[in-house]
């Protein structure tokens, strides 16, 4: 009797693979997998493309995507989060648990992919697969295991066959192996060996090659370094000692790192830096050389965009929703259709559209005010802040509900056309005193309006508690007036979508760009943070810095000015000539944010360099409806460093009470 393993996403990581489609390979959607299938040449071709779609699972998922920044100097909770923000947050008090992770995300979909990973490696010499497939095999499993050894620590490298080998029969017990065993067995070697035999170039679009094999043995190799040292002394566990098993230190680890990123800067193949900030996250010029490895989501076909891509997405995997969670409530935004009388602010004049500055607004988390005061200080000569957020709204109700207005009255009872600014985001603060209290209009008569929308009186005329200024249409909130319901969204993920026509489009259907995960960018700050940590070479951490910091000073087009740049395009010298004449590990740390904010890089870099408390221990924001900041303080433990086995992979394992207690992380 053929023994058969059904794919059930989510289940007990020890029994099953994982299959899905995407538009990256050609693949064949199976609901059942035999052993057997695996000793074919389809089937270990299907097990390989398997890996790529496994990716939408994971990043691009909301949930996942907040468990990585919600809690850091990042994100905080948003008006309309529930507890999968509020406890990921820890303000008041760390509430995560075994059952409110989100981290489960990443334990259901990385185990099935590394069995997988493991059939294709074992099966691939008897179907004569070529050693470069068999090398993504190898770096996809290593890619997994490292996910997962950031995220909980130790975690088992026999899923029931054997260390590293794949796994048929269903087993219901489980032992995790310590953290210098999973990086000395289960990533470095693969690793390795993935940089000698994958290629140059992608085989095609999206595919590994060399150099993010590169990326990702750089990050790893630094990563284990800061956990040999351990600088904080954050527990480890399962308990083991800060010794490496080949008997190398913390400094010969940072050295690898640098020579890895720097053999990747070296050795680029097909990739590179994208001319300016701009383009590197400007949506119609997705899949750029500059990034490594997504999962891929597509406008072009349904049944390929691994989610719904038309009308209605429920925000569920293998969707990309991610972009939802940072999407403030900027379609409350009121204005007055017409002049004269008792102006009534009854018009929606920013509405939801399926476009990159705006899309499906949840509200799930905010930035804190340090990022506009501190992370991006300086938004002239630094283009990130404007490549980063949507920070200016402006007005599209003609392609909604009011086609025949061509112009609305709003801040000041001034005019605005279509397409003209109705909402700013300040970048500093004013030195003219702005007027909220002005912006609450008078009570209108319910039985002159019956209609909810025209009373007239909502959180503010505008109802969203943007201020005036002095001859200004536009309302305006400055850093300090941000809150938990209103503040700059996030442009570069930001949704994008090839058929709208000339309309909204479908703004709650899916977002239908790919979800970074890779770029080349990083290698450089992965060798900086490296010769920080004293690794040396030809380049200093400030030179590798700068390379991205000079990028970083060019301007091709402004998206709070919705114009191309013409003058003082490059203010690369000025950059330059701005950074720190020596780079420690918290300018690092910023030019990390700077560069990837709101990636889902920023968890693993405070964890990783044992920042975390530091750097996000206390933040400010206001209220909901306020413009008032307050301090806030999270409760950030040793014991937080890592996140808690799931429960429900403790409750589908068959061993004692005792023995769960012991596989579950410290302090769960």
């Amino acid at each position: 009797m053929k023994k058969y393993i059904k794919i059930t996403m989510g289940a007990l990581v020890l029994l099953f693979l994982s299959v899905a489609c995407s538009n990256i390979l050609e693949e064949e959607p199976r609901s059942i997998y035999e052993p057997g299938y695996f000793k074919t040449e389809k089937g270990v071709q299907g097990g390989l493309t398997s890996m790529y779609a496994h990716l939408r699972y994971i990043f691009g998922q909301g949930y996942y995507y907040n468990i990585t920044l919600t809690g850091t100097d990042e994100y905080t909770w948003a008006a309309s989060a529930d507890g999968n923000f509020k406890d990921a947050d820890m303000t008041s008090g760390g509430t995560m648990t075994p059952s409110t992770s989100r981290a489960d995300v990443l334990w259901n979909q990385a185990f099935p992919n590394i069995n997988t990973a493991s059939g294709v490696i074992e099966n691939a010499e008897a179907v004569e697969l070529d050693p470069s497939l068999i090398a993504e095999a190898r770096f996809f499993r290593a890619f997994d295991y490292f996910y997962l050894v950031q995220t909980f620590g130790g975690v088992p490298l026999d899923l029931g066959g054997g260390v590293l080998t794949f796994n048929t029969n269903p087993l219901r017990t489980s032992v995790r192996n310590t953290v210098p065993e999973v990086y000395t067995i289960g990533i470095f070697p693969d690793l390795r060996k993935a940089i000698e035999d994958l290629p140059d170039a992608p085989r095609i679009v999206g595919a590994a090659t060399k150099t993010v094999a590169r990326l990702y043995l750089a990050k790893a190799y630094l990563t284990y370094g800061w956990w040999l040292q351990n600088p904080n002394n954050i527990a480890t566990y399962p308990e083991a000692a800060r010794q490496d098993p080949d008997g190398h230190d913390a400094a010969w680890y940072f050295q690898q790192a640098y020579n890895v990123a720097l053999e990747g800067i070296n050795n680029p193949g097909t990739f590179g830096l994208q001319a300016t900030y701009y383009d590197v996250h400007l949506a119609q010029n997705d899949r750029n050389n500059e990034i490594l490895l997504f999962a891929d989501h597509t406008n072009a076909n349904e049944a390929f965009n691994g989610g719904i891509s038309y009308g209605y997405a429920n925000g569920e995997a293998p969707d990309n929703f991610a972009s939802w969670m940072v999407t403030p409530q900027t379609e409350n935004i009121r204005s007055a259709p017409a002049s004269g009388g008792d102006y009534v602010y009854s018009l929606s004049s920013v509405q939801r559209e399926a476009a990159q500055w705006g899309g499906r607004p949840w509200t799930r988390m905010v930035p804190p005010i340090g990022v506009f005061e501190k992370t991006f200080a300086d938004k002239t000569n630094d283009s990130r802040y404007d490549g980063t957020f949507t920070s200016v709204f402006r007005g599209n109700w003609n392609k909604g509900s009011a086609p025949n207005i061509v112009t609305v009255y709003n801040a000041n009872n001034l005019p605005v056309s279509v397409g003209g600014v109705i909402l700013s985001f300040l970048n500093e603060e004013s030195l003219t005193p702005i007027n909220y209290a002005d912006t609450l209009g008078q009570k209108l008569d319910p039985e002159k309006f019956t209609d909810n929308n025209k009373l007239g009186y909502f959180n503010g005329r505008n109802n969203v508690g943007g201020g005036l200024l002095p001859g200004r249409a536009d309302y305006v909130i400055s850093p300090r007036g941000i809150n938990r319901q209103y503040y700059p969204g996030l442009w570069k993920i930001g949704t994008y979508r090839t058929d709208n026509g000339t309309g909204l489009g479908s703004p709650n259907g899916s977002t239908c760009r790919p979800f970074d995960i890779a770029k080349f960018s990083e290698l450089y700050l992965v060798a900086a943070e490296a010769a920080v940590k004293g690794a040396t070479g030809n380049l200093s951490a400030r030179d590798l810095v700068n390379v991205l910091r000079a990028r970083a000073g060019k301007w091709r087009f402004s998206n709070a000015e919705n114009a191309t740049v013409t003058t003082n395009t490059d203010r690369s010298a000025a950059m330059i000539a701005a950074t720190p004449a020596t780079i420690d590990i918290n300018y690092i740390l910023e030019e990390r944010s700077r560069e990837f904010f709101g990636e889902g890089y920023r968890w693993f870099d405070l964890v990783r360099t044992q920042k975390w408390e530091e750097i996000a221990g206390t933040y400010e924001i206001a209220d909901a409806g306020s413009h008032a900041p307050k301090t806030f303080t999270r409760t950030i433990e040793k014991r937080h460093y890592l996140r808690p086995i799931p429960q429900q992979q403790l409750d589908r394992l068959d061993m004692t009470a005792a023995e769960k207690a012991a596989y579950q992380n410290p302090g769960y």
